[in-house]
């Protein structure tokens, strides 16, 4: 039975109480209306307290070791002060399972610093609907007082654009040495993209780390900044040596710094938060469309017809949706 209180939830986010955390957050993955209703209390009394965070999106081909890179970074982080919460947009969970839990008991040092919050996401039944909660899950860490949000994609494709939608970096991470660098990895990821960091320079891999660094910067160069302040770098850095990512997030602060003095910074997060509207109408609308009992009833007559070519797709969707 979930606490629906939403005052207990809301004091004890702001008191950083992270049992509290973790029970706010399994009250907003909650399908139940009245959990629901709850849910939206708390996100609008905790949002004056969100917004002080650094929120860095992280994603890469499989096998590029975005679990090691972030428990280098976010132990670097953690040992200097910083509150780092770690939470994963994972489209392929429903089915898989996903990767995220395995990461959480492979990130040992990271999981158990107690400046740090590790959190898989929910599997909701689309992207929109997953990455929706780990927006809301953000908007909590940093009510709770985490100062760093790292959001990592654990499945591939469409999960990249919806990672780079709700954060101020977007970091690509890429590995030397598997063929040719650029095949496993989209044009359009590219240009998702704040920087791109080559992981495992070290060892006999340097000399196919600085290969590859030089490859990714002409293919930059073929591609139109989004800023006129920010062209996106390509670093190398290495997960396995302490301290070996600490040039990625200065980086990320130079980003930072030069993004809040044009005013780009506020810019990107007020078209986010609008974007995040649309994704949840989009969301809402499809519940209702579901969850309608009049189109429930018409939708095997309407499938009938198009199956036997009586009514048109496009006819019958416009049927279906004059329901609504």
């Amino acid at each position: 039975m979930i606490q629906t209180d939403p005052e207990l939830f809301i004091q004890g986010i702001l008191d950083g109480n992270r049992r509290i955390i973790a029970k706010t957050i399994t009250l907003i993955e909650s399908s139940l209306k009245e959990h629901q209703r709850n849910a939206f209390t708390v996100m609008d009394k905790i949002l004056p307290h969100t917004g002080k965070s650094i929120r860095l999106g992280i994603t890469g081909v499989p096998g590029v070791g975005k679990s090691t890179f972030i428990e280098n970074l976010g132990v670097s982080l953690a040992q200097k002060g910083h509150k780092v919460a770690v939470l994963a947009v994972d489209p392929t969970s429903q089915r898989s399972g996903g990767s995220i839990l395995g990461d959480k008991t492979r990130m040992e040092k990271l999981s158990a610093h107690e400046n740090a919050f590790i959190r898989p996401s929910p599997a909701g039944e689309t992207l929109g609907g997953v990455a929706a909660k780990t927006r809301e899950i953000m908007l909590i860490c940093e009510a709770a007082g985490f100062d760093v949000i790292l959001v990592e994609t654990v499945g591939v494709g469409q999960s990249e654009t919806s990672v780079a939608a709700m954060v101020d970096f977007f970091l690509v991470l890429m590995i030397a040495g598997a063929g040719d660098e650029l095949q496993g990895i989209k044009k359009g990821i590219l240009e998702l993209a704040d920087g791109i960091a080559i992981n495992k320079a070290d060892g006999d891999n340097l000399k196919a780390v600085e290969k590859a660094k030089g490859d990714l910067e002409i293919a930059m160069h073929l591609i139109c900044p989004e800023s006129p302040t920010w062209s996106t770098p390509v670093m190398t850095c290495s997960s396995v040596i302490d301290g070996g990512t600490n040039n990625i997030w200065e980086m990320v602060l130079d980003h930072n710094k030069k993004f809040k003095a044009s005013g780009e910074f506020k810019q990107r997060r007020k078209k986010q938060s609008l974007e995040w509207m649309w994704t949840l109408v989009e969301e809402g609308l499809k519940q209702r469309f579901k969850h309608n009992e009049k189109i429930n009833k018409e939708i095997p007559k309407i499938s009938q017809e198009v199956k036997n070519d009586k009514i048109s797709p496009s006819a019958a969707a416009e049927v279906l949706l004059s329901y609504l």
